[in-house]
């Protein structure tokens, strides 16, 4: 388990902070009539945020990237 956690710590990193801005967008911003498709519930807006921060945070991992020889 303590391996995963450090092979993908960046991954990690972004779909927590991601679900936490998730929520504040719903929070603070939200969809005041409830026809907006993401913003009208929280977990919508949390599962979004989390799916865009691991897509942010993961362009900086570096373990993926092959070295030449």
């Amino acid at each position: 388990m303590r391996e995963f956690l450090t092979k993908h710590k960046i991954g990690i990193l972004g779909v927590f902070l991601g679900g936490i801005l998730g929520f504040a967008y719903y929070f603070f911003i939200g969809c005041e009539t409830g026809t907006c498709a993401i913003t009208s519930k929280p977990f919508n807006s949390s599962v979004y945020g989390m799916v865009m921060g691991y897509l942010m945070f993961s362009m900086f991992d570096n373990s993926k990237i092959q070295k030449e020889a």
